[in-house]
């Protein structure tokens, strides 16, 4: 995790935004979370949820669940047959409980220390 928050600096979070639809969550006038989805790769079949982050002192509170209800009320999503979203080791298992599953079935890491899951559904524009 301490990679990641390296990696996501607010310049590499602002490019993001510049794309995606980003979403950021407050509790009493402070930000404890980020998510967010786009286009996969510029297809309009495929979208990506990127940049979903809570503070740990937030965990166990619902709203994680809460980014991934609101993502997945998106345009982005609600246009897409696939959706994919690289997870980190520790949520992983979060992600499964809303029917993601790992990319072709395989449970592997990539070279960023993440793992790849995706999920089907069927175009609900």
């Amino acid at each position: 995790m301490e990679k990641l928050a390296k990696v996501y600096d607010s310049e590499k979070v602002l490019n993001i935004a510049s794309y995606a639809h980003m979403y950021v969550f407050e509790w009493n006038g402070k930000i404890v979370a980020t998510g967010s989805i786009s286009r996969f790769r510029g297809s309009e079949t495929e979208s990506i949820l990127l940049t979903i982050f809570v503070l740990p002192e937030f965990y166990g509170k619902g709203i994680g669940r809460k980014i991934i209800n609101t993502l997945e009320q998106d345009e982005f999503y609600a246009r897409a047959t696939r959706i994919e979203i690289p997870a980190s080791i520790t949520a992983t298992e979060f992600y499964r409980k809303f029917g993601y599953d790992y990319k072709n079935g395989v449970k592997e890491l990539d070279e960023e220390q993440l793992y790849r899951l995706e999920k089907f559904k069927e175009v609900s524009i």
